[in-house]
């Protein structure tokens, strides 16, 4: 059980996780930055500290999307601000560290969906979609003839949705 100062302290890591990141964030990826990739809070706290700085104003839910996005409110800046240097300094340049050579990652993990089916005829049908913040910026829907070709878009959808994002809007654009 934790002592309430290490409570204060990890609502803190969280406030400043959501600070440093400079945008709306799934549970998915609090839990996968702070509990999984790192261990700056224990899992279940982290469930549990995410809902208590939702029900306390210092985060809030961004409408708009299929998986909830979450980010800092001005009650939560300001409060981090006003406490800050109670998160220890280590912490705070490893979080720091972690967020500048992830951040990007991160979103794009965030951003893009994938999954596929088999269908009757026994193809597969793959779909694909990055996720704007009101709406998807992109969906796509491949038939394709197996399972392995289904599984290899699959896996590469995360490395190369923004290159082909790209690519289709300056063609469609130009």
């Amino acid at each position: 059980m934790q002592v309430k100062g290490e409570t204060s302290v990890n609502k803190l890591i969280l406030l400043f996780v959501f600070d440093k990141m400079e945008t709306a964030l799934s549970e998915r990826t609090v839990l996968d930055m702070c509990t999984s990739s790192n261990d700056w809070i224990n899992y279940m706290d982290c469930v549990v500290l995410l809902r208590r700085l939702t029900s306390d104003g210092f985060i809030c839910r961004v409408p708009g999307r299929d998986e909830p996005l979450y980010t800092i409110t001005p009650e939560g800046r300001e409060s981090l601000a006003n406490f800050y240097i109670s998160i220890p300094r280590s912490r705070r340049e490893e979080i720091s560290r972690f967020i500048k050579n992830n951040s990007a990652r991160l979103r794009t993990r965030q951003d893009c969906r994938a999954d596929y089916f088999q269908n009757k005829d026994g193809t597969y049908t793959v779909y694909l979609k990055i996720l704007g913040t009101v709406q998807p910026m992109i969906e796509l829907k491949f038939v394709v003839p197996d399972k392995k070709t289904a599984s290899n878009i699959y896996k590469k959808w995360e490395d190369k949705a923004q290159e082909l994002y790209s690519a289709v809007y300056e063609t469609l654009v130009d």
